[in-house]
């Protein structure tokens, strides 16, 4: 079968296409004929480690944790009436040396999760990182219950900074979902636009406007929840339009530092909280799938241009080029294209 590996850490071009064995299912896993990878940036900082020939956890390794197909095999523990299921994906690579940028891949069960027949490929391979990471962002705050669904979030104002990315795209959609009003910020019209299809509430050109004062006046006492991918940039605004009890939740870096003022985050008796998918609680996890499913089955997610998320499609023979557009902040979702 057709794949891509890399050998050691660094620049895109450390990705090879290379002919591997056909993979086989252990007695918990399926094997997924591969659709359609998703790439997002902790795919290509997994990529390039913390410097260039940085030593890997495995001799070899498949990069990205997202993707969509179809199971075509089940080991000796899973119930063979999965044979045949579209599924998506979720953290195929995380601890593992295969992951979904090759044609087969075998996989955790658990990890492979049905894909409405509604729901296309290229929606499939955009969940695992960004709904799930937006969903966590979205069930962290003081206010929110730990499942979101239908009318969970109704009375709270969700600010999402730059509503123009996938996680971004995803969090909208998720807060409009659960009965939020949303508030975004983008840098362009063109984002703009993006933000609007997306569903927002309220979108606001950080370049031509006051924003703490345009948000204090959609949202006088301020907003809930803020899911945050600049913490270092956008500190200050977060403390001038977050309201009492209200909750940062960051799941991005834009630098190794941010300063917060202390007494008047404790005053408003704010939170912020760090996110890194890999290790929030199991439970956690689980209801992430729950609750994301419910949304996707409700047809509340949704990519592609119309939608605020405009595709961009690679082949195969092409990831390293596609690794390069997530790395070169590509406005939109990096797909790779591998049995369409």
């Amino acid at each position: 079968m057709r794949a891509i590996i890399y050998r050691q850490t660094g620049d895109p071009d450390v990705l090879e296409f290379v002919e591997r064995p056909e993979p086989k299912p252990t007695d918990d896993e399926v094997l997924v004929r591969i659709a359609v990878s998703g790439v997002n940036p902790t795919d290509y900082k997994t990529r390039r480690g913390s410097k260039p020939g940085d030593p890997l956890a495995f001799a070899e390794m498949v990069p990205n944790q997202d993707g969509a197909g179809t199971i075509i095999a089940v080991g000796a523990r899973v119930d063979s009436k999965r044979i045949g299921e579209r599924v998506w994906l979720w953290e195929a690579a995380y601890q593992r040396a295969n992951g979904t940028a090759q044609e087969l891949v075998a996989i955790p069960s658990s990890h492979a999760v049905l894909l409405p027949e509604s729901a296309s490929w290229a929606l499939g391979a955009s969940l695992g990182v960004p709904a799930r990471t937006a969903h966590r962002c979205l069930t962290i705050s003081e206010y929110s219950p730990a499942k979101l669904g239908p009318q969970s979030l109704a009375g709270l104002y969700v600010l999402v900074a730059g509503g123009a990315g996938a996680v971004g795209h995803a969090a909208i959609q998720l807060a409009k979902w659960a009965g939020a009003k949303v508030i975004t910020t983008v840098s362009s019209p063109e984002k703009a636009s993006l933000a609007n299809a997306a569903g927002a509430d309220h979108v606001i050109n950080y370049n031509s406007a006051n924003v703490a004062q345009e948000i204090r006046s959609i949202s006088p006492l301020g907003v809930d929840i803020i899911v945050e991918v600049s913490p270092h940039a956008n500190s200050a605004l977060n403390e001038a339009v977050l309201a009492d009890n209200g909750t940062v939740a960051i799941y991005a870096n834009d630098a190794d530092e941010m300063t917060l003022p202390i007494r008047p985050s404790m005053v408003r008796n704010a939170s912020y909280r760090f996110i890194l998918l890999y290790g929030i609680p199991e439970q956690a996890k689980r209801q992430s799938l729950v609750d994301v499913q419910a949304a996707l089955e409700g047809r509340a997610l949704s990519v592609g241009a119309a939608s605020g998320l405009p595709l961009h499609h690679f082949g195969l023979h092409d990831t390293a080029l596609a690794h390069a557009a997530v790395e070169n902040r590509t406005v939109g979702k990096v797909l790779i294209d591998i049995n369409p």
